[in-house]
């Protein structure tokens, strides 16, 4: 849908090379794994993993491809044009990686990221608590220091992934005599896979939609982290941490948010060319020639507000503002489009023989996730308000 002129040459070599992935190793698997409600395979990660898509904007100097944020956005939207699961398995390789590589030390960048690159490091985010959603500061999980090691106590919910990854990174309490925002530090905490009962277990969320990976409640009883792996050395600087993290994987669901609405408007677009109603296909009914043009027009806005947001973080300035507008718009955006494409499929939209479903029921997320739609408005107007 994009004109051609807008993206670079190199990115749209980019956007046809995994247009080309995912026609060939996602699409063909995509709503039948989803109706079985199964993972994503294997091979199909570690593919993503050699085309390098989970060390994009690392530097190459610890094996990434050190591309820019807008070849991550047309990487993710393409991802989840197939797949929204798929185009998510890169948002924790993404956290992991940006976390490690601006505020780790040498050590930790070195020891850490070619794998996360490479894709032998695979990583989960674990920061939301049962009673800290929102409200990030508000966590109670605590590590205690003893020696060379912490001990890690607690609950955290909505640890997608974390049954396949290999390192957590974890915000956890390790002052909590200081305010709220002051005690908190990042552990890198790394594990075999799946869980190791006692001191880690973790319980599958049934979810409506988000299929391909599964969320875990991970309960940590005294897991063991060495201190080496205290995220750049230092207590007490965790929430700073991941703030500024929270700009890219903002814009990142921006990106996935239009991936999965331009699917949507894709299966919507085939689907009422074939269909005839009255003797005619119904794309010949104004009624619904409207609702495809009002898709694409919103689908259009949020990916050029998302790709502003992109140019934005380019210029290492604070961009909190433009990607929360991206996040929030495409966000709501996706929802509206989605079950406005359901309706084109009228009763079959509501088949599971149809995908128009599985676009509707992921889009219900994005509004969630990474920071719920209220937040973003919130952190919005702080900003036009300072």
């Amino acid at each position: 849908m994009t004109p051609e002129g807008v993206l670079s040459p190199e990115h749209l070599a980019i956007r046809e090379s995994v247009r080309d992935f995912v026609s060939r190793e996602v699409e063909p698997i995509a709503s039948r794994l989803d109706n079985e409600g199964a993972e994503i395979p294997a091979p199909v990660v570690s593919k993503m993993a050699e085309l390098g898509y989970f060390g994009l904007t690392v530097g190459p100097e610890h094996g990434g491809g050190g591309l820019d944020t807008l070849s991550m956005a047309i990487v993710t939207e393409e991802l989840s044009r197939a797949w929204l699961s798929v185009g998510s398995v890169m948002t924790r390789m993404i956290i992991a990686g940006k976390l490690i590589e601006a505020h780790g030390t040498a050590e930790q960048k070195t020891r850490f990221l070619p794998g996360i690159c490479s894709g032998e490091l695979l990583a989960a985010a674990a920061f939301t608590e049962p009673d800290a959603g929102s409200d990030a500061a508000a966590i109670k999980t605590r590590a205690v220091r003893e020696g060379d090691a912490y001990r890690v106590t607690g609950e955290k919910a909505w640890c997608t992934f974390a049954n396949r990854a290999r390192l957590l990174t974890t915000t956890v309490r390790t002052n909590p005599a200081v305010p709220k925002h002051e005690g908190i530090s990042v552990l890198l905490l790394e594990k075999g896979p799946g869980f190791s009962p006692p001191s880690l277990c973790g319980d599958a969320i049934p979810t409506i939609g988000y299929k391909g990976m599964i969320s875990y409640n991970v309960a940590f009883d005294g897991y063991q982290v060495n201190s080496d792996n205290l995220l750049g050395g230092v207590e007490g600087q965790g929430f700073k941490q991941l703030m500024a993290t929270y700009e890219l994987a903002r814009i990142q669901t921006a990106a996935r948010a239009v991936g999965v609405a331009q699917a949507a408007l894709e299966a919507a677009l085939h689907y009422a060319k074939e269909r005839t109603q009255f003797d005619r296909p119904i794309c010949e009914f104004q009624v619904i020639r409207h609702k495809l043009a009002h898709a694409a027009t919103e689908i259009e806005a949020a990916r050029q507000l998302t790709y502003f947001a992109c140019r934005m973080k380019e210029t290492a300035r604070r961009c909190d503002l433009e990607a929360g507008m991206a996040k929030a718009f495409a966000a709501e955006m996706a929802e509206r489009v989605t079950s406005e494409c359901l309706q084109i499929f009228g009763g079959y939209g509501y088949s599971r023989e149809f995908p128009a479903q599985r676009y509707w029921r992921d889009a219900r997320v994005f509004r969630i996730f990474e920071g719920t739609s209220e937040i973003q408005y919130e952190v919005i107007a702080k900003r036009l308000l300072s």
